[in-house]
Order: structure tokens, then C-alpha cells, then sequence
């Protein structure tokens, strides 16, 4: 088999997949590729959920149990070692979102670090992530980005943020695990940027610890990446990039309407691939500096860059360069290339049930408007039942 069909093989993809969790994935995809359905269940969910309505059990046997790792992290670890027995790491997520109050982000706070001591002897659970909004109220990053004088209480809220940024970094250090800090709006991220860059000045003197996230959907992004590294060669520290193409596209375009300001978004879905793209020649040209955790699920980028390995003549798995996809999707890339020796994480989210149905919403949304994303799912579902009934 060539490089270039590694991801066809659907027995490797889906081998930790029994024929009743192949049916439920079947049926998932399905129901998430009519649009209508999507909607309506969504607002059925929130319903539901907000008329304290017993449906739990439901969304735990379906959408939950495909797309979560389990309601806490013990509650996880039979998964995270049975994908770690086909040579798939995990990145335990902790995917509650929308919380406002310094007690609910120095509890965040303290499940990241829990998850830190957690992954310290698990060869399974390399790198750990949070993100900016689950130390902080979004509000706040935004003033801050925008240079407006805080006040007495809020400069005291950002002192928060970032001793609590300060905090889970330093202890990622101390364990020998990476983190990884997601990006998130464009209108907060400029402070969350900046943040980021102080931590990997103080953390990443030996090697990448600190990760930031950069959305290549942003036109900017590549540009941003470039003065980051010479910033980084001046100072001498390292720097540490997961690079996605981005997961806000409706609401950026949306809010740049109506502000009346030019979209941070690439103009098409092929700029935003070519921008990804050249990001990862960029690393891979630099990768003296800067280490990669390459999260897409798209087909084209992920050859691109086993390609780009090759040609460097780097071992498939060394050690700055990490693949990634979400748990319950692209299964066909992940083991696909975690059977042929690369470095593969899946995002493995978790937590309470109704705490987590936000995230799993938008798995929904994104998995209904990503052309041909789940066709895919499901093509290769099909062709799997298919092998299996022949045996």
C-alpha cells in the first residue's frame, strides 16, 4: 500500500470497534448529516436539559459515549488505554464551557492540574489543554486585547488569569508534559496570545512545554507564527504550535458584519487550507525552534505532512512532531497513522453529562456544515460492515 492510501485501510481504523459501537457510529453520523435534525435536536436537547427533563442516560448510551471519554478521568481510563494498545495517546479535555465566576475557573484550575498529576506516570496521556475562558471570563480577555485601562477589580480578575495560566504551566514543567492552550474568538485572543508568549518565555527554555493554538481559518495567523519565531530566536526559548484550521468561522464573519471591520477570516475554504498548509511547511522548516501538534482531519494536510517528514528524511516518530484528531471522528487517520509508527493524540473530552452538552452541540453543527466530513464517516463505516460481513 502507498503512503498515499494508508487511510483507506478501515480494519485498522476501526479494530477497537465492536459491530454494536460500528452500528451506533453508523447511526450518529447519519442522523448529524441531515441538517433539520441537527437543529431540532439541538433545541430539543436545551429543552430538555433546562426542564430538568431525566434524558442523561440517553445522551450518555448515544452522542456522549461516542464522542467523550467519560465523566471524569478515571471514568476514561479504559479508553485511553485501550487506544493507547493500538499506539494512540489521549489529550484529556475537560470540556465544560461557559462559566463566569473566579470559584468556577479556580475549580477548572484545579481539574487541569489534577489531570497533569494524573498523566504524570501514563505513557498514554502525553499533553494535557485547557482553554483561556476556562481561567476567565472572555469580557476580560477582550478589554485586556484592547488596551483599555482596567479597573481596580478587574486588574485584580487579570492578575487571576494569569497566575492561574502560571500555575497549570509551571506544574506541566515539573511533570514533563506538554500543554496545550487552545485559541478560541478573535476579539480575546490577542490577550490570550500574549500570555501564551510569557509563558513559553519562561517554560520552554529547554524544549517546548507551552503550546499555543493558531487558527489558520485567520488570514493572519502565518504572519503571526513568523514574528513569533524570530521573537523566540532572540530570546531563545522554544516554541510550541497546534496548528487547526479553526472552529468559529459563522460567528467571526457574523460579528465583522455587523461591527463593520474587515473578517480576520481567509475568503475561502481554500485559502484557509493553503494557509494551514504553508503552516506546516513553516514548522517543519524550523523545527530546530518550534515543535508541532498538527490537529486536522483533513485527508490532504495530513499526507502533506508525512510527506514533508519524509522528504526531511525525519523518523515518522520524532518526537516535535504530533498528529491529532478529535475523539469519535477521523478514526481512519489516527490509527491508520499510529500503525505506521507516527505520533497520533486524540482530543478526548470529558465531564459531567449536561456540563458537556455544549461541546457536544457544536460537534453536531460542525460535523453538519464540514463538507463532506461525515459522507466520509460514513462512507467508511459502510465499507467496514461490508469487510465484516465477508468474514
Amino acid at each position: 500500500m502507498s503512503t498515499r492510501q494508508i487511510f483507506d485501510n478501515t480494519e485498522v481504523a476501526f479494530s477497537l470497534k465492536n459491530d454494536s459501537e460500528l452500528e451506533r457510529a453508523y447511526f450518529l453520523f447519519k442522523m448529524i448529516s441531515i441538517e433539520p435534525l441537527v437543529r431540532i435536536g439541538t433545541a430539543a436537547t436545551n429543552f430538555a436539559i433546562k426542564a430538568r427533563l431525566p434524558i442523561e442516560g440517553l445522551i450518555r448510551s448515544t452522542v456522549f459515549d461516542h464522542f467523550c471519554g467519560g465523566v471524569n478521568e478515571a471514568d476514561c481510563l479504559p479508553v485511553i488505554d485501550k487506544m493507547f494498545s493500538n499506539g494512540v495517546s489521549s489529550v484529556l479535555d475537560y470540556s465544560v464551557e461557559g462559566k463566569e465566576s473566579d470559584k468556577e475557573f479556580d475549580s477548572a484550575m484545579g481539574t487541569i492540574l489534577n489531570i497533569i498529576d494524573f498523566a504524570k506516570d501514563k505513557d498514554a496521556i502525553p499533553i494535557a489543554v485547557f482553554k483561556p475562558t476556562g481561567f476567565g471570563r472572555l469580557a476580560l480577555y477582550e478589554k485586556v486585547g484592547s488596551g483599555k485601562t482596567l479597573t481596580e477589580s478587574e486588574q485584580k480578575e487579570w492578575d487571576n488569569i494569569e497566575n492561574r495560566f502560571d500555575i497549570v504551566c509551571k506544574k506541566a514543567k515539573d511533570n514533563d508534559i506538554a500543554i496545550l492552550i487552545d485559541s478560541e474568538e478573535s476579539w480575546m485572543q490577542d490577550a490570550a496570545d500574549a500570555l501564551v508568549t510569557k509563558m513559553m518565555q519562561k517554560y520552554n527554555t529547554e524544549k517546548p512545554i507551552v503550546f499555543n493554538t493558531l487558527q489558520m481559518y485567520r488570514h493572519d495567523r502565518l504572519a503571526f507564527l513568523k514574528k513569533e519565531h524570530k521573537k523566540a530566536e532572540a530570546g531563545n526559548y522554544f516554541l510550541g504550535y497546534k496548528l487547526v484550521r479553526g472552529a468559529y468561522m459563522e460567528k467571526e464573519n457574523e460579528r465583522a458584519e455587523e461591527q463593520g471591520y474587515v473578517s480576520p477570516i481567509c475568503v475561502s475554504k481554500a485559502a484557509t487550507d493553503e494557509n494551514f498548509d504553508q503552516g506546516l511547511r513553516y514548522v517543519i522548516d524550523n523545527l530546530d525552534r518550534i515543535s508541532l501538534f498538527a490537529g486536522t482531519h483533513n485527508e490532504e494536510s495530513s499526507y502533506l505532512l508525512i510527506e514533508l517528514m519524509a522528504n526531511k528524511g525525519l523518523q515518522n516518530n520524532d518526537e516535535r512532531i504530533w498528529f491529532g484528531q478529535l475523539y469519535g471522528m477521523s478514526d481512519h487517520i489516527s490509527f491508520n497513522l499510529a500503525k505506521n509508527g507516527y505520533n497520533v493524540a486524540k482530543y478526548m473530552p470529558f465531564g459531567p453529562v449536561n456540563d458537556v452538552m455544549p461541546y457536544l452541540i457544536r460537534r453536531a453543527e460542525e460535523n453538519t456544515s464540514v463538507a463532506g466530513q461525515t459522507s466520509r464517516e460514513l462512507m467508511l463505516i459502510t465499507k467496514e460492515k461490508k469487510r465484516r460481513k465477508k468474514l
